[in-house]
């Protein structure tokens, strides 16, 4: 953060334009997030869900009764995290009739991220019921993750096993598995498995890479800290640089402590 705030300072120095210095700042750490762990959210794709939330509410304020937008909207809040939110604009669905497995496995999802397990696990079962592969093991995912969270790592590691064997290439299964082994008192089997997250990361086609780059940093946390690393040293370089390319309060004076007007004929 220092030397990103000295970069910001050396550019405002440079630039005169301490906004397009902090624009610059700001576009260097953004592209250097995307081509490492990708954490920092997408302005235009967060905003564009925003719209869409929006569009969604004022479409269920005009007709309540617009099932297909109560579930686009609940998939949304659920994304965001909001599951009591999402429990409540889903619920109404299933009351209808839609016990479909989709409806099923995200209102089960709701139910579980806002702490009723009971309701949770149940619509995950039922989901089960109907397609046991929903989304390449989706719902043994969920299961795993909301099993881990509330401390139940037996339970955590039966489901995320079976999501490996639904989706094998899976590295957020893996680095799920490997905490609940870790949890549960096993942890050479958790190094082990996040070893192997790390291996599957690394043979995996590059637009699977790139959606689970966070969970391949999170098997291996040393590679982030070397990238962090390396973003130290490029900054410091660059304020080097650009110190020795600034020029100094000493060069607008002349030798009688007059100011060096800009304009060679003194007007």
């Amino acid at each position: 953060m220092m030397k990103g705030w000295l970069l910001w300072m050396l550019l405002s120095r440079l630039t005169g334009s301490p906004v397009f210095s902090a624009l610059g700042v700001f576009g260097l750490l953004w592209l250097l997030d995307r081509t490492t762990v990708g954490i920092l959210p997408r302005p235009l794709r967060a905003l564009g869900r925003w719209r869409r939330a929006s569009a969604l509410q004022r479409a269920l304020h005009t007709n309540p009764h617009d099932r297909r937008a109560r579930y686009e909207l609940a998939d949304l809040w659920v994304g965001w995290g909001r599951y009591a939110a999402a429990v409540d604009v889903l619920k109404p669905n299933l009351e209808a009739g839609d016990d479909d497995v989709a409806t099923l496995f995200l209102l089960g999802v709701a139910y579980l991220g806002a702490g009723d397990k009971a309701r949770g696990e149940l619509l995950l079962a039922e989901a089960t019921k109907l397609d046991p592969d929903h989304q390449m093991g989706a719902i043994e995912l969920e299961r795993g993750r909301f099993r881990l969270k509330r401390g139940d790592f037996k339970g955590a590691i039966e489901a995320l096993q079976r999501l490996r064997e639904a989706r094998p290439g899976t590295v957020e299964g893996r680095v799920l598995l490997a905490r609940a082994l870790d949890r549960d008192g096993r942890d050479g089997e958790g190094a082990l498995m996040r070893e192997e997250a790390w291996k599957e990361y690394v043979a995996a086609p590059s637009f699977q890479r790139r959606r689970e780059r966070l969970w391949a940093w999170r098997a291996r946390p040393s590679r982030p800290l070397a990238y962090g690393a390396a973003l130290v040293v490029a900054l410091v370089l660059c304020g080097s640089l650009l110190s020795r390319l600034a020029p100094s309060e000493s060069d607008y004076y002349l030798e009688d402590g007059s100011y060096a007007s800009d304009d060679p004929g003194g007007e």
